[in-house]
């Protein structure tokens, strides 16, 4: 991999018919390249594994992890599903062509900026990030009703057999932490998360109330805990660059046509995580009222 990049993406988006021409612009500089692939491909099952297939077949290596529209459940599947059992579909058609995801070994990448562990981690949320002075999940979620501020994970997204996306959230959390905790300490890690390990990036979204929908507090301390070279996230629709305790947190959405065409691309439509470029010349752009969607 003596030219290889290790680059990323999030929030494609292929369902949206504006976006699939981006899905078919996104090549590798060279064949040692590999791809995180941080959430939000699509909604349906069948899309995702089709947009999936088709990088697996350019870059050398793919690293998915799921965002909340894979898990969706919407009118146009064939046979609606509640969303552990998507997770469990998603995984099973991504190792059968060849696409690592947050249940297999940590692949290892040795090229330029390496050794870095590649950790696609599934945490979910569970309304933690909440407005100063909401103390509770119930009131957090009343104050977003009175704000017309809902996500759409609310009516689309069913965790059952959970009682909730905050006790699968809890679930999810503690499995990581295990095998995070299991790993060569000596070899750094690139956690890769579709929302955002630490509540900071939030700061910047035009609806606080949005944040409850972004991420827990309990994967706060990750980056420092453990040995991270980089955070890779996506979600906010927001893409930028930023530093915590020292540690890089890249935000690698593409997000929808009206967000894309007014900030364009100005880092290029795959972030480059390593070897690390040094900062980006661009500003950053400006936060825009999300999508209810996420």
């Amino acid at each position: 991999m003596a030219d290889g990049r290790l680059l990323a993406v999030s929030d494609l988006h292929v369902g949206v018919a504006e976006n699939r021409p981006v899905l078919d612009a996104l090549r590798p500089t060279g064949p040692d390249d590999w791809l995180i692939v941080a959430g939000d491909v699509a909604e349906q099952v069948d899309v995702v594994e089709d947009a999936l297939r088709i990088l697996a077949g350019r870059f050398a290596k793919v690293i998915w992890t799921p965002g909340n529209h894979e898990l969706w459940t919407t009118t146009r599947d064939p046979a609606p599903i509640d969303a552990p059992e998507r997770y469990r579909q998603l995984v099973d058609r991504c190792r059968a062509i060849g696409v690592a995801t947050p249940e297999d070994p940590y692949p290892v990448w040795t090229g330029p900026g390496g050794p870095c562990a590649i950790a696609p981690v599934f945490t979910l949320y569970d309304y933690s990030f909440r407005v100063p002075g909401v103390h509770t999940k119930a009131e957090s979620l009343e104050r977003a009703r009175e704000n017309g501020v809902v996500c759409t994970d609310e009516y689309r997204l069913n965790p059952a057999p959970y009682s909730g996306v905050d006790e699968w959230c809890r679930e999810r959390v503690e499995a990581t932490e295990k095998a995070l905790s299991a790993h060569d300490p000596e070899l750094p890690l690139v956690l890769v998360s579709h929302w955002p390990l630490d509540r900071r990036p939030t700061d910047v979204l035009y609806y606080p109330d949005f944040a409850q929908w972004c991420g827990t507090e309990l994967t706060a301390d990750w980056h420092r805990r453990f040995n991270v070279a980089a955070v890779v996230y996506g979600h906010l629709h927001i893409p930028r660059t930023t530093w915590y305790e020292d540690v890089r947190f890249e935000e690698v959405s593409l997000g929808y046509p009206r967000e894309w065409r007014r900030r364009g691309h100005p880092r290029g439509l795959l972030r480059q995580i390593l070897p690390y470029p040094g900062p980006a010349e661009q500003p950053v752009p400006a936060p825009e009222p999300p999508d209810a969607t996420g």
